[in-house]
């Protein structure tokens, strides 16, 4: 005869691999082993015949040492970059960046008009309702993967849009 105890293990197990689907899509995550926690991830939904996005949220170092976010992954892009805002001759432009630094017990704000992680390429038009996979990789070699929802949002900057053309991205 098989017990309760025999069955408990098993039915956790069966628990913890259902529930997992759901963790994935969350918009909060918790810290991973390297002490960086991603909060409020979302990917901006694009019009149609758009090329390119950007992915948004917040890290958290919640580690022992200073990080910084190195590259990103994505499959809904063709190429995926690092990106800030910066003024030039009284202009706000774009510019791809080699890292993101993530100072210990610092949060780190990846928003419209500063820091973001550029999709140039995009595979498929992006539009509310569908998540972008994303794997964050940092300059100690740990990743990060999510799924970023895509929201709709207003323009900043006096109607600058991330990602307003193909030209706002020649010449990285």
């Amino acid at each position: 005869m098989t017990s309760i105890r025999s069955l408990a293990l098993p039915a956790a197990l069966l628990a913890c691999l259902l529930a997992t689907p759901l963790l994935a899509t969350r918009t909060v995550f918790a810290a991973d082993a390297a002490g960086i926690g991603v909060e409020d991830a979302y990917a901006r939904a694009v019009p149609p015949g758009q090329p390119n996005s950007a992915v948004f949220m917040v890290l958290t170092n919640t580690g022992d040492a200073d990080r910084a976010l190195v590259a990103a992954e994505s499959a809904a892009a063709e190429t995926v970059e690092l990106h800030t805002h910066t003024m030039a001759d009284g202009m706000m432009q774009m510019r791809r960046i080699e890292r993101i630094e993530l100072p210990v017990g610092e949060r780190v704000v990846l928003q419209p008009g500063g820091l973001h992680v550029m999709l140039i390429g995009l595979t498929e038009q992006l539009e509310p309702g569908m998540e972008v996979p994303l794997t964050l990789l940092f300059d100690d070699g740990s990743r990060i993967a999510l799924n970023a929802p895509v929201r709709r949002i207003e323009p900043v900057m006096g109607g600058a849009m991330h990602g307003a053309g193909a030209a706002g991205h020649m010449g990285h």
